[in-house]
Formats: structure tokens, C-alpha cells, sequence
């Protein structure tokens, strides 16, 4: 799992959430590093009262702030502001295109502490930065595997390399599912407690078949076939035969793997030659729907067994 954190430069960078943030003060604290989604509107803070302060958020300065140092004596605001300056502020952003008060924009300055300024309303530009952090912030990986699109449900495939998870997929999104990403999956994980899966943006719609080689699926099966990104719901492990293993053969257990610290149920299918591993993935996607739905095959056909052994008459034999 990797640590993320951006920059304070990468929200000056921004077109895609709009953010639309211009530089006024502390150009030498532009490398500042933010690691929290959260934001905070400091209040408080600016009077003195600094125990509630979490400098590490970005601090956003709206109308009632930018109005209350104003009417302050100047002196009296420079004291306060330069106490809030004294910690190790990631930025400050001022939202409706306020100009901040010298004394804010020299306190800034003297500090290194980025001074930004957006044109949009407090409420409209919270609401884009903690969607824009969330999103930037959030813990990833990747994973060697195949996410596919089963019947809704996202089908994570893992195996070695060479054992058939390209091939599987392949045949899946000619049954008419859909493909998401294969060879490498990227996952972040989406709080509270879901995982999304992409594929890396050079081989997004691609798929590798050993012999064939490189193909686009958006252009042979149409953009009915593949998919940008999707939850994972499920894992499947597809494993050589063995046989001196013992495989579960009722699927009373459920069995679960753990990706970025969420548990995915988990499946392992042996492969064997004449085994239609694409119905079996295909009926492991449905039968993991029903155990949505509350209705779990195994435990009901052991729940049947057991009764029926229960009521059988004492001295019965089964022959």
C-alpha cells in the first residue's frame, strides 16, 4: 500500500475538479505536503484559541473570517494571525475571491505557508476539494490479475502468470461480459469500505492472449464490453490440479482475501483440462448474488441433510 500525499502545487495544477486557485503569498511553501482528505475552517483559531487547530488540513477562510479580521484593530489581528502562522499550516485558501488583509498576506510570507485565493463560494469550493483529496488521497495498490464484469458483480482473477486468466476473461466478454482491466489492476480503496479497480491508462482496454497477442476489446466486442473501472466484490484464485490436494467440495466455509485491509470473499478453482472454467466464474459470480440476497446453497443443503438424518425412524440403515 502506498502513502500518498500531494503537493500544494498539484492544487494549483487542477483543471479537472475546478478548483480554480491563484498564488498570492508563500510561493516558498508551494511544496508543502497535504495527506489528509479533511479540510478545516480555523474560527476560532484566529482569536487565539489554537487547541483545536489541526494544521495539517488545508484552512479555508471564508466571508465570516476575512470580516472578522477586518473589523478587528489591526494590531490586535496581527497578534492573532501570527500566532496562527507560528504552526506548520499546509496552505490557506480564501474562497468568494476575497482579498486577504496585508497583515494575513505578510504573516504568510514571513512563514512559507501558501496563500491561495478562489473565486467560488465557501460552500461550492469545500465541496470540490474534499471530493478532489478524496479522490487524490485515497490508499492504492496493484495487483498481477484480471478484473472483470460478471453479471454485475466485479471478478477479481489472480493465478500465475501463463495459467489462463487472460483467456478466461476473453471468453467472458464473449458471453457478453465485460472487461475492466487485465495484467495490471490499480486499486483504491473507497471509503468506508469499498475497493475499485482500473486498469493503467496505456493498456486500458487491452487484453493479452498468448499466441495472438495484444488485443483491443473496445474495438472487436464495442464499447458494450468493457468498463472503466469497478468495484471488487470478489476473488477468484485459479490454481494448477493437484491431486494430492483435498478441495472443498460442499462450500460450507466461506473463505476471504485480504486487499488494502478490506476482506473479499474469496475463491480458489483448480485447473484441470476438460474444466469450463468460464461457466464455473460465471456461476461463482451468480451464486455470490444469491448469498447477497441472504440464500446460501451449501449451508441450506446441509441444513436438509442434517434434518433428514434427525427424523430418520432409529434403526434405519442406509443401504
Amino acid at each position: 500500500m502506498n502513502t500518498i500525499s500531494l503537493s500544494i502545487e498539484d492544487l494549483l495544477n487542477d483543471t479537472e475538479y475546478g478548483l480554480d486557485l491563484s498564488l498570492i503569498a508563500g510561493r516558498g511553501g508551494v511544496g508543502h505536503r497535504v495527506f489528509s482528505s479533511r479540510i478545516q475552517k480555523p474560527g476560532l483559531a484566529l482569536t487565539g484559541y489554537t487547541d483545536h487547530l489541526h494544521p495539517d488540513r488545508v484552512q479555508v477562510l471564508g466571508n465570516t473570517e476575512i470580516s472578522y479580521l477586518r473589523q478587528l484593530h489591526e494590531e490586535l489581528a496581527t497578534i492573532f494571525v501570527d500566532k496562527f502562522c507560528e504552526y506548520p499550516i499546509s496552505c490557506i485558501i480564501v474562497t468568494k475571491g476575497l482579498d486577504p488583509p496585508q497583515f494575513l498576506k505578510d504573516a504568510a510570507e514571513r512563514e512559507s505557508i501558501p496563500l491561495l485565493v478562489t473565486p467560488l463560494q465557501s460552500s461550492t469550493f469545500i465541496s470540490l476539494i474534499t471530493k478532489f483529496l478524496e479522490e487524490r488521497l485515497l490508499p492504492t495498490t496493484h495487483i498481477h490479475g484480471v478484473l472483470v464484469d460478471v453479471l454485475g458483480v466485479g471478478v477479481l482473477l489472480l493465478g500465475k502468470s501463463g495459467i489462463g486468466k487472460s483467456e478466461c476473461a476473453l471468453d467472458l466478454v464473449i458471453r457478453g461480459h465485460r472487461l475492466v482491466a487485465d495484467d495490471v489492476v490499480f486499486v483504491k480503496k473507497k471509503m468506508p469500505a469499498a475497493l475499485v479497480g482500473q486498469a493503467a491508462e496505456a493498456i486500458q482496454y487491452h487484453i493479452e492472449i498468448r499466441g495472438l497477442g495484444v488485443l483491443n476489446i473496445k474495438n472487436l466486442f464495442g464499447v458494450s464490453s468493457i468498463r472503466e473501472k469497478k468495484i471488487i466484490e470478489m476473488v477468484i484464485e485459479l490454481v494448477e490440479w493437484d491431486p494430492q490436494h483435498e478441495y472443498d467440495r460442499l462450500g460450507l466455509d466461506d473463505e476471504v482475501y485480504t486487499i488494502l485491509d478490506l476482506e473479499l470473499p474469496y475463491i480458489k478453482i483448480p485447473v484441470r483440462p476438460g474444466r469450463n472454467l468460464t461457466s464455473i466464474i460465471e456461476v461463482a459470480a451468480r451464486n455470490h448474488l444469491l448469498k447477497g440476497m441472504g440464500y446460501h446453497s451449501a449451508r441450506e443443503f446441509q441444513e436438509k441433510l442434517l434434518a433428514r438424518m434427525e427424523n430418520r425412524p432409529l434403526g434405519d440403515e442406509v443401504e
